[in-house]
């Protein structure tokens, strides 16, 4: 009992940190919409390097490269909130931080992928506004995520 109480705990708090993720998530996003690409594209978008990788409209590049940056500085930040709050984890030991970090990256690499194929599916095949697919695909990351990191990440004891 004590046990399903703690996992009912453990799941409110990293659900509210993913809340808290999504709404950065968003704002990056956003800033990245509304000011970095025009910036970029309107600085650059001549240089064929950026008017392909970043510019591109078909499909639509910037919003690409600004989902990915979104997720990677918010799982950044997630796993230290994971492991010392969510987890309560409170080694400092390089060695056991370290094993934990490529755990829970390459847990981020699998639902990252998950993330960004839902939201560039919603957003340019069926036309979803950005709000909506991203909030849809990092729910679905994020429930993944949790049972991954409790299972696999964040294991050991202190």
């Amino acid at each position: 009992m004590e046990d399903q109480n703690n996992v009912k705990k453990q799941m409110a708090l990293y659900f509210i940190f993913a809340a808290c993720m999504i709404t950065l998530n968003y704002i990056i996003q956003k800033t990245n919409q509304i000011v970095i690409a025009p910036f970029i594209c309107g600085s650059f978008g001549s240089i064929e390097f950026f008017q392909l990788f970043y510019c591109s409209t078909s499909p639509n590049m910037s919003e690409f490269i600004g989902s990915i940056a979104a997720v990677g500085i918010t799982y950044i930040i997630k796993f230290f909130l994971d492991k010392y709050i969510v987890f309560k984890k409170s080694s400092l030991k390089m060695k056991e931080t370290s094993q934990e970090f490529f755990k829970y990256f390459g847990f981020a690499i699998l639902t990252t992928i998950l993330n960004i194929g839902i939201q560039f599916i919603l957003t340019n095949l069926f036309k979803t506004p950005l709000e909506v697919s991203f909030v849809v695909a990092l729910s679905i990351g994020y429930i993944a995520k949790f049972f991954l990191d409790r299972k696999y990440v964040f294991t050991k004891e202190y």
